[in-house]
């Protein structure tokens, strides 16, 4: 395949998961669009901010995710917020499904993005994170922050 085909373009982030979960597994999903929703996607009108996953007879489906209306959709566009289809592999979904039963853990979209051509989810095994965990974080991430600039300052 050529280099065109298989490049990564990042198109939505979900920065909150990673401040509200810890992140143990991702996956690689296809999404079911339809109409004018790529176009939408390409000008980036995505917002994953509050989504979510849920597995429904058999299938993973993505809720609460935001594609805006495509400016020049007129009535092929469709619902905002409605709930898409995500594409993985049987065995994939079945594993996924009794991992987050069993455990408790949930299913978070933690970006967008083409490759190649094609629309990807990259879904996350996600375990949410305690008050004192975000905390932590914020800290540890202040401290490389901190010795950055240090480094910085002493190269000048």
């Amino acid at each position: 395949m050529s280099a065109e085909k298989q490049a990564f373009k990042t198109i939505a982030e979900n920065r909150k998961a990673r401040h509200d979960y810890f992140i143990l597994e991702s996956y690689e999903a296809g999404i079911e669009l339809v109409g004018t929703e790529v176009k939408a996607i390409r000008k980036g009108g995505v917002n994953l901010k509050d989504s979510w996953c849920t597995i429904e007879d058999g299938e993973l489906w993505v809720k609460g995710m935001h594609i805006s209306p495509y400016d020049h959709g007129n009535i092929f566009n469709r619902d905002p917020m409605r709930v898409r289809r995500l594409l993985l592999h049987k065995k994939e979904i079945n594993k996924l499904f009794g991992t987050v039963k069993q455990e408790g853990l949930t299913l978070i979209p933690i970006s967008l993005y083409f490759k190649g051509s094609r629309v990807k989810v990259q879904v996350g095994l996600c375990k949410g994170k305690k008050l004192h965990d975000k905390r932590d974080a914020m800290a540890a991430e202040a401290a490389k922050r901190d010795i950055a600039r240090a480094i910085k300052e002493k190269n000048r």
